[in-house]
């Protein structure tokens, strides 16, 4: 029997992971209260259809005197914190705002979640804090390896989080998903990069040969996921969510070309990122006895992201507007 949750409030819940949390939470009624500071990768469009079913402010979770006030006058007794910086290649780049949000902003929500004596704390972490592996599949009692300022900053996030539930008994468990696709998704990410530019009949481009190895997790099973464990998960412990697919990027490259009827040849081999890693994949054991698996096959997810997007194309253009600066100095492409 489903336990009651009296008020949930979710950080980062215009953002991709969030958002697609929020609309499936709205359909179990749950009360929920959202904060997201609407940086470039947070949208309220995301949360259009349910904005008359949720509370929602506006506030950067490293403003402690805001967030202490919503604390407050909100009284949630769990907190789900998505909230993040969370683009490796931005993080590569400039670090200081994923050290300022991620560590910081997680110290600030851990001390207000216990100052206002929340009972559960759930913290979005990544599989990026493994760092890579060239085979097996990462478990939630491995080493932490992050090797890029962005996950290296989640993982301290984690560290954090540990912290508190060992010096505080503080009532958090962590969770690790695989790489996440799906609608809405912000184009900076792999797949939605790649339908954009294929779309657009502009060069595609590919980091080194392609040869990177994801593990692809449909956004829609990822909540799923994290409501399942928030259901059903134990405090204190790590969780790790995937889908056991996986394959090279240029593999996910050609499956989209192929999609769209665009030819291989608008593929543009780039020089590699600094420091990227090979593989991630996870063992989802541990999530999967709590009676969650991914229900999602890719190449039928894969078809459905990218029909999203070609319907969606407005509201690519408003994003296509502030990255394409950016695309052009991070992918050299024209």
């Amino acid at each position: 029997m489903r336990k009651k949750l009296c008020k949930i409030l979710v950080t980062g819940g215009a953002g991709f992971i969030g958002s697609e949390f929020i609309r499936q939470s709205v359909k179990k009624n749950y009360s929920l209260v959202v904060v997201d500071k609407l940086t470039y990768a947070g949208d309220l469009g995301r949360l259009e259809s349910v904005a008359n079913k949720i509370t929602f402010y506006k506030t950067d979770i490293c403003d402690r005197k805001k967030i202490s006030t919503i604390f407050k006058n909100e009284a949630p007794d769990t907190v789900i914190h998505f909230a993040a910086e969370t683009h490796v290649d931005r993080s590569i780049q400039n670090a200081a705002p994923f050290i300022k949000t991620n560590i910081e902003g997680t110290q600030n929500l851990i001390d207000l979640a216990r100052e206002f004596k929340v009972t559960k704390f759930i913290h979005i972490s990544t599989d990026e804090i493994y760092g890579e592996s060239r085979s097996g599949y990462f478990k939630e009692s491995d080493p932490l390896g992050a090797k890029n300022p962005y996950s290296s900053t989640k993982a301290a996030g984690e560290l954090l989080i540990k912290a508190a539930i060992h010096t505080y008994q503080f009532p958090a468990i962590i969770i690790r998903p695989a790489n996440n696709y799906g609608p809405w998704q912000y184009p900076e990410k792999l797949i939605p990069v790649i339908v954009v530019k294929a779309m657009n009949d502009t060069k595609v481009p590919v980091y080194g040969k392609g040869k990177q190895i994801r593990e692809w997790l449909h956004v829609s099973d990822c909540a799923r996921a994290v409501d399942t464990i928030l259901q059903k998960g134990t405090i204190g412990e790590v969780y790790n969510i995937g889908s056991y697919y996986e394959q090279e990027n240029i593999q996910t490259v050609k499956m989209i070309l192929t999609s769209l009827g665009k030819p291989h040849s608008l593929i543009e081999f780039v020089k590699d990122r600094p420091g990227h890693d090979f593989r991630y994949s996870v063992d989802c054991t541990k999530l999967e006895k709590l009676g969650w698996k991914a229900k999602i096959n890719f190449s039928s997810g894969l078809n459905e992201t990218i029909f999203w997007y070609n319907n969606h194309r407005s509201w690519l253009k408003n994003k296509l507007v502030f990255l394409k600066k950016y695309w052009k100095k991070v992918y050299s492409t024209k």
